[in-house]
């Protein structure tokens, strides 16, 4: 593994930062290193998600996550890992892509779904699989499955991410992103009974106090870029089985997952950044976003505003 990383060290607290943009897409890197030094301030961050959909991967170009990823790995501290996104359709590009990211100085990967997963692929498990070999190969760093919402058509099936857990060396964890407490469940204990060696990393932000209860080695979230210190203590007292500080810290972060992961889903990350300029932790001038994401309107700033009241944070 990459710098002697060992598969079962991908665990804990692991924000995905967002990305301070100017009115005309600039990315403000200033605002994101302000970003960055914040969430590796927080005690029980263990890494850092970067070129993901938190930091608007699929509108950066080739050259831009190349330096993002750099910019990340020179604020953060030396003990604080960087994963990386690896976010393309194609397979051969996604390994050279990891490649990048690892000569960026990357030491994890997080490998989204390849978007031609949406054609019927759960019928092709050998597809699937294909697409985390062909990164597998490509690098010796630990990977990470990103499993998608049950019913997404890019959704891997759970027979198919435990064949992936088994036969693809680097896999070291799985962003558990199904969105279904079930599947969740089922997932958890599946690959804790038969691959334990993978980490399973809770991404239910918007349910996150229930998944932790069933059972995690992680966070793995955007929603960490506006609320890493309280989902540090969320995790910290449900695996020291105080569930009445649990719940107190929950019914903080509840507020702003409600307003945060709102329809349509896909202005998660907007709404995110809006509220770090709310609170004064990004400058608001830098709170804007790409094409075709769209910017958070008066009424949405007024709720991100009262779920930041809602949570006491500021």
């Amino acid at each position: 593994m990459a710098q002697n990383i060992l598969p079962s060290s991908i665990n804990g607290l692991i924000p995905a930062h967002i990305v301070p943009m100017s009115s005309g897409g600039e990315i403000h890197w200033d605002a994101l290193t302000t970003h960055l030094r914040w969430l590796a301030g927080v005690p029980g961050v263990k890494w850092l998600t970067t070129t993901a959909h938190a930091s608007e991967v699929a509108t950066l170009s080739t050259s831009e996550r190349t330096r993002m990823i750099e910019h990340v790995v020179s604020v953060v501290p030396e003990s604080i890992g960087v994963v990386a996104g690896v976010y393309d359709d194609g397979s051969a590009r996604a390994a050279a892509e990891a490649r990048r990211a690892v000569d960026s100085g990357a030491q994890a990967l997080l490998v989204f779904p390849s978007g031609v997963f949406a054609g019927g692929s759960q019928l092709r498990p050998e597809a699937q699989r294909a697409h985390y070999e062909a990164v597998a190969e490509a690098v010796d760093a630990p990977l990470i499955i990103f499993k998608y919402p049950v019913g997404s058509p890019l959704a891997l099936p759970l027979a198919t991410t435990l064949e992936i857990c088994r036969t693809v060396p680097n896999v070291a964890a799985i962003k558990e992103w199904s969105y279904d407490i079930v599947e969740y469940e089922d997932t958890w204990r599946t690959i804790k009974s038969e691959a334990p060696q993978v980490s399973v990393l809770s991404s239910f932000s918007r349910s996150l106090f229930a998944s932790l209860l069933v059972g995690s080695d992680g966070v793995l979230s955007g929603h960490g870029s506006l609320v890493a210190d309280l989902q540090s203590r969320l995790l910290a007292a449900v695996r020291a089985g105080d569930l009445a500080e649990a719940r107190t810290v929950w019914d903080r972060i509840y507020p702003l997952a409600v307003a945060c992961y709102a329809e349509p889903l896909f202005d998660q990350h907007n709404r995110m950044k809006a509220a770090l300029g709310l609170l004064g932790r990004i400058p608001q001038d830098t709170t804007h976003v790409r094409r075709p994401l769209v910017e958070v309107g008066a009424a949405e700033l007024a709720t991100l505003k009262a779920a930041c009241a809602d949570a006491g944070i500021g």
